[in-house]
């Protein structure tokens, strides 16, 4: 009995030791316009304390982050904490009108940003129209005071950030699209780290240079915040080896390209042990529907070793970087993807099922409106976008204080369905019935037991088109326990999961006229968005809501809302 009693104040002990390590950091984001100059052009663009890409926040493991975002600019804001789960307090999340009404100009919001069990790199982003395209930066989690990484450490760190970048204002690019109904116009050009590079016009003396010492190792820090597309990307001569994704660590990936969708973070070691030279860092986009206009320009950086030697001219390019269409290297590098599940940093992946839930993922076609110009399939629809056949209606005030006041009618329903309501040939290439392409516009969220472990399986479809959705969960990260091309069928793929060291992720990449199988416990209650991560998508409608109920006990219900929530 006594041993019992040490052991369990010694326990304690060890908890308020961590607790007491938790630091309490406050930053301050003004949202303001700024100019900036690229492809021989200036133009204004929405930024958070005048940087493209935006400051980086830095934290440890279990840190509360306090962000003033003061809105200077002309529009409308919300932001993300893109990863970060937030657990109990969904009021900072961040998706319009899902948690929160958005920042108006003039307005200010102090969020709260819960650090629980992340660890590696997030991001935060804009979460209101697409002015994500340039509101958006990097969240470092470091390990706690007293531990370190679970790999050799690094001499120095460095941030890679993916974007893209149009001559046009980002808000007239999107209003243009939402007028139209059909696809938006693609950017002119992609960067890294704000960056075009040396291949495109008026660009050279820009390009970002990240500099090396020969024999040393850097952790890169990447996010890809693109708006519409997966990326390829490499470095010339150079492999690297993954070590986290999400904010969670894997087991060491070595690979000499990378894929990555628009939400994903990945860490890699990268090892300066080629001869002292310029070397390319060069990433695409991935497009596996070449019906579809597309992007299909080459961003660069150059990765340049310390010394005194005449360089290569031009710098070495990637050979390994795969072509815009190679879709198996898109599949093979995340199906690759493993959980570190180690006795320090343990997974816990759900092997008892309590809800199994089927989500097939289209664009769909509506037709176009009495006198509308419509831009959609030879100008007689506009595009859609939906999840079993629900386009995403978004509400004019925010689900989640209407879920947390008892409100709900009016602002949304809770009939989302668990399967889609017809079945079909899901990939089937051509042939399908016209009428499946129109989907029911509603406003529907699927209602979780606290604590209820679940199996989600995404399924792409061909309705108008395939293609890869990156889906990303707020509040929540899962298991991804399974993928495959062609229609899921339960007795056969379920066989090849694996249940011993899944990836630990919160944005995954469901391929293709393929499947994605996914587990979570949905442990932490509030209201939560689900949706496609390329932007059109989620415009389209591509989005639906988790709303996790209370627990019995104190500490596992909703926290009250803060006292400056926006107003409506």
């Amino acid at each position: 009995m006594m041993k019992l009693s040490f052991q369990a104040l010694g326990f304690i002990l060890f908890l308020s030791f961590i607790h007491s390590q938790a630091a309490l950091l406050k930053y301050t984001f003004v949202v303001q316009e700024t100019n900036y100059t690229r492809l021989c052009s200036t133009k204004s663009l929405l930024t958070v304390n005048g940087l493209f890409p935006g400051p980086t926040i830095t934290a440890r493991r279990g840190d509360t982050v306090i962000v003033d975002v003061i809105n200077k600019g002309d529009h409308n804001i919300t932001i993300h904490w893109h990863g970060v789960k937030q657990p109990r307090y969904p009021w900072s999340d961040g998706p319009e009108f899902v948690t929160q009404c958005p920042i108006q100009p003039g307005a200010n919001f102090s969020q709260k940003v819960l650090l629980s069990d992340e660890e590696g790199t997030l991001w935060w982003h804009a979460h209101s129209d697409w002015s994500r395209a340039t509101i958006h930066g990097l969240i470092v989690i470091l390990p706690r005071l007293g531990t370190t990484y679970p790999f050799p450490q690094p001499d120095q760190e460095v941030p890679i950030v993916l974007g893209e970048w149009w001559k046009t204002d980002i808000q007239t690019v999107f209003e243009n699209f939402v007028d139209g109904g059909g696809d938006p116009a693609n950017s002119d050009a992609l960067t890294i780290n704000g960056q075009p590079g040396d291949l495109y016009n008026c660009s050279i003396s820009g390009t970002t240079k990240i500099k090396v010492d020969r024999g040393k190792t850097y952790l890169v820090r990447m996010v890809n915040a693109a708006m519409n597309n997966l990326i390829f990307f490499a470095i010339a001569n150079h492999s690297v080896t993954v070590v986290g994704s999400d904010g969670a660590y894997t087991k060491p990936l070595k690979s000499n390209y990378i894929t990555i969708s628009p939400g994903q973070t990945l860490d890699f070691l990268l090892e300066a042990n080629q001869p002292s030279n310029h070397y390319y860092i060069a990433a695409r986009l991935f497009n596996g529907q070449p019906s579809s206009r597309f992007d299909n320009t080459t961003t660069t950086a150059v990765l340049q070793y310390a010394g005194n030697y005449t360089p290569s001219s031009p710098p070495v390019f990637p050979g390994t970087l795969p072509a815009f269409n190679d879709r198996n290297a898109s599949f093979n590098f995340t199906a690759s993807l493993r959980s570190l599940a180690s006795a320090e940093h343990p997974i816990d992946v759900p092997l008892t099922i309590k809800r199994t839930l089927f989500y097939t993922l289209s664009i769909n076609a509506i037709p176009c409106p009495a006198n509308q110009t419509c831009e959609a399939i030879r100008n007689t629809s506009r595009f859609a976008a939906s999840i079993n056949n629900i386009t995403f209606d978004m509400p004019s005030t925010a689900i989640l204080g209407a879920y947390y006041r008892g409100i709900n009618r009016g602002v949304y329903g809770d009939d989302f369905p668990d399967v889609p309501p017809l079945k079909f040939n899901y990939t089937q290439t051509s042939g399908l019935n016209a009428s499946l392409r129109l989907p029911e516009v509603a406003t529907e969220v699927t209602m979780l037991k606290h604590n209820e472990t679940v199996e989600l399986v995404f399924q792409g479809t061909n309705l108008v088109a395939g293609i890869d959705h990156p889906m990303h969960l707020h509040g929540h990260s899962f298991y991804v326990v399974g993928s495959g091309f062609g229609n899921y069928k339960r007795k056969r793929d379920s066989l090849t999961y694996n249940l011993v060291d899944p990836p630990h992720m919160q944005t995954i990449a469901v391929p293709q006229n393929g499947w994605t199988a996914i587990r979570f416990k949905a442990d932490n209650p509030g209201v939560w968005f689900m949706h496609c991560h390329l932007e059109r998508h989620v415009s389209w409608g591509m989005g639906m809501v988790f709303i996790v109920r209370n627990g019995k006990s104190a500490d596992a219900r909703i926290l009250p809302p803060p006292p400056d929530m926006p107003p409506c």
